[in-house]
Formats: structure tokens, C-alpha cells, sequence
């Protein structure tokens, strides 16, 4: 007969038991938004991230020998991406936990990654008042379907199968507000560069001034000018980069992330922007304590325009359009209208119209 565990003993198993912290496998190849997940999740002393790796592939060998408790899982990997992950996950780790953490807020995506095996999904932008809640549901056996996948699909769910998977009543429960997100995607027509550049200082000045980051890709002339327009203004530009509240980045540089073969790759670009906004909130709310409206303009679309790569300019135009629908970001893009002559390009200015929320000239 085996001799009873005595109950100090017990107690003392079940207590330490108890408080063995959450071991957490990140999957993240972003390198500033890992280190934002990382940041969050260490400021739960319940939880611990064992590894970080930024490789689909790699997080399968990395499951397969730690075992973790939780994986965060983004879902456009390097190698292979984090569903086909998370179906190999299943089988060589299946006591591990994994939520999605991703800028795609499709339902058809999301749909996927919980058929994967998913016991949770947050959409990037939202990871900063989302990623620990997340987390807690889905220790307590809960699934958690993040507010984010709402902006597109909740008003409009006649076919949509991922409600009838993740219950409607729960996915209503995460929604904070009918509101949340207004589409804010303005194009404004300038008689030249000085009035492109007043524009742009004001965008910029009154976001700053409402406590709201801002993102700006421009050439660096641009760039230049505005530092100095928003020091005349009495706006401390400098600061705000120090502080993360001011994201200044270089056209070119930007738009060799996600152009191929002179047109813009779908994909690449919502990853790369996605990312961006999701970093440049998750950093403000940290900051601040809440979820930023994050404002962006720059010349991106004008600038593939100017060098006679239409179609490529409207398309960029329409996936930005895909970003201000998706995330609480208001976009301003800037264009100078003396450069518009003839059919041809009045065709263009009505297809750039209509990518946008409001059209304004100044």
C-alpha cells in the first residue's frame, strides 16, 4: 500500500504547481514588433518566453523540442508560413496552446488559422490592449477572437462561416464600439511643392498636438522641410522622433520594400505597412496608456506617378485604401496638382479619386 502524500507536503506541490510561470514560444520575424510582444508579455511575471525565433520552419523544430506551454504565431512567416506551422505544430507539440497574432484581419485568414488549430486570433493593431487578454483566455481553455476582425466582416456576416466557427455571440463580446474604426483615407491636390508641404505640417502638427503618432514617408528634402515648418509652428519635431511619437522614413527606401517588377506586391506591402502601424500604436500605447488613432502621409503612390508608373501608383493607392480600413490610422497623400495635363491624365486623377475616402485640393 502506498504511503498518502502528507497534506504540508501536498500543499507545497500544489502551490509550486500552481505558480510554475507559462513557458512561451514568440514567432514573430519582425524584429521591432517581436520585441514589443516580448515587452508585453513580460509585464505578466505568470508568463515566460523561452525563445524567439522569426522562421515558420524554425518554429516547428523549436515546438517539437521545448514542448511550450503557449505559442504567439504570426501568420506571414519566412520559409513556411504560421498556418501550415501550426498544423505541423499540432501534431509534434499538441499540448501547446497557439494564438495568432497578425496584420491580416480576412476572415477567410482568420478562418484558417483557428481550422489550423488556433485557440486564439489578434490582429496586430490591436495587440496592445489585446495580446494579454489574449493570452489569459486561451490559458483558461477560452478561445479569443480579437476586435480587429471585426472592422470588415461583422457588419456583413449573411456567408460568413468564421462566425458560425467562433460563435457570433462570443465574437460580439470583444467588439468595444460600433465606432471604433471610420475609414480615413484623404487625397489632397496641391498647386505646388510649398503648398504640399503646408499641407503636410498641418497633418502632422495636429496629430502630434492630439497626442497621436504620426508616420512620414517622404524624400528627404521633404523631410527636412517639414522639421523646419514644424519648429516655426512651435512643434519640437526632433523630440518627437526620440520619443517614437514621429516616424520619418525615406520614399525610396520604402517603396523597395514591396515593389517587384514595378508594380507593388499585395502581400509584401500589407505586411510591411501592417507591421509599421502595428509597432508605431502598440509603442504609443504603451507610452500613453491608450489605443492611438495613428495618422500617416506621404508620397509613396505620388512619387511612382511622377515617374509614369500609373497603374502602379492606383494600385499602391488601393491597398493603402485596404490599411485605412483595417487599422485606426488616418492617411493623408499628397499630390501636386500642376503635374495633371491632358485625357490621359485627368483618367488617372479620377482612378486616384476614387481609391480615396475624400478628395480636397489647396
Amino acid at each position: 500500500m502506498l504511503n498518502p502524500v502528507p497534506s504540508a507536503e501536498k500543499a507545497r506541490f500544489d502551490r509550486d504547481h500552481a505558480s510554475a510561470p507559462v513557458r512561451i514560444l514568440v514567432v514573430e520575424d519582425y524584429e521591432p514588433f517581436r520585441r514589443f510582444i516580448c515587452s508585453t508579455l513580460g509585464k505578466n511575471t505568470e508568463l515566460q518566453v523561452i525563445c524567439e525565433v522569426s522562421d515558420g520552419l524554425d518554429a516547428v523544430h523549436k515546438a517539437e523540442e521545448l514542448q511550450p506551454d503557449l505559442i504567439v504565431l504570426d501568420v506571414g512567416l519566412p520559409t513556411m508560413n504560421g498556418i501550415d506551422a501550426a498544423r505541423q505544430i499540432r501534431s509534434l507539440s499538441p499540448k501547446s496552446k497557439i494564438l495568432f497574432v497578425s496584420q491580416e484581419c480576412s476572415a477567410d485568414v482568420a478562418q484558417e488559422a483557428f481550422s489550423s488549430g488556433a485557440a486564439g486570433y489578434v490582429v496586430k493593431a490591436y495587440a496592445g490592449s489585446e495580446l494579454l487578454d489574449a493570452v489569459e483566455a486561451v490559458r483558461q481553455g477560452r478561445q479569443f477572437v480579437g476586435s480587429g476582425l471585426w472592422a470588415d466582416h461583422f457588419a456583413d456576416d449573411s456567408d460568413n462561416q468564421f462566425l458560425d466557427l467562433c460563435h457570433k455571440e462570443a465574437f460580439a463580446s470583444f467588439i468595444p464600439g460600433t465606432a471604433e474604426i471610420t475609414r480615413s483615407h484623404r487625397v489632397q491636390f496641391y498647386s505646388d511643392d510649398a503648398s504640399l508641404l503646408d499641407g503636410f505640417t498641418g497633418f502632422i502638427e495636429a496629430a502630434l498636438r492630439a497626442g497621436n503618432p504620426v508616420i512620414v514617408v517622404a524624400t528627404e528634402s521633404h523631410r527636412n522641410d517639414l522639421l523646419q515648418r514644424l519648429r516655426a509652428h512651435g512643434v519640437d519635431g526632433a523630440a518627437a522622433i526620440e520619443q517614437g511619437r514621429y516616424i520619418p522614413l525615406d520614399v525610396a527606401e520604402t517603396l523597395s520594400t514591396f515593389m517587384v517588377n514595378d508594380l507593388p506586391d499585395p502581400g509584401r506591402f500589407l505586411r510591411v505597412a501592417g507591421d509599421l502601424v502595428a509597432t508605431t500604436a502598440a509603442a504609443a500605447k504603451a507610452t500613453n496608456g491608450e489605443r492611438p488613432r495613428v495618422a500617416a502621409c506621404g508620397e509613396c503612390a505620388p512619387t511612382l506617378w511622377a515617374q509614369g508608373k500609373v497603374d502602379a501608383a492606383v494600385q499602391l493607392e488601393h491597398l493603402w485604401d485596404k490599411i485605412a480600413k483595417s487599422c485606426n490610422v488616418d492617411i493623408l497623400c499628397g499630390y501636386v496638382l500642376s503635374g495633371f495635363h491632358g485625357e490621359q491624365e485627368s483618367h488617372t486623377y479620377e482612378r486616384i479619386c476614387a481609391e480615396h475616402s475624400a478628395v480636397c485640393s489647396q
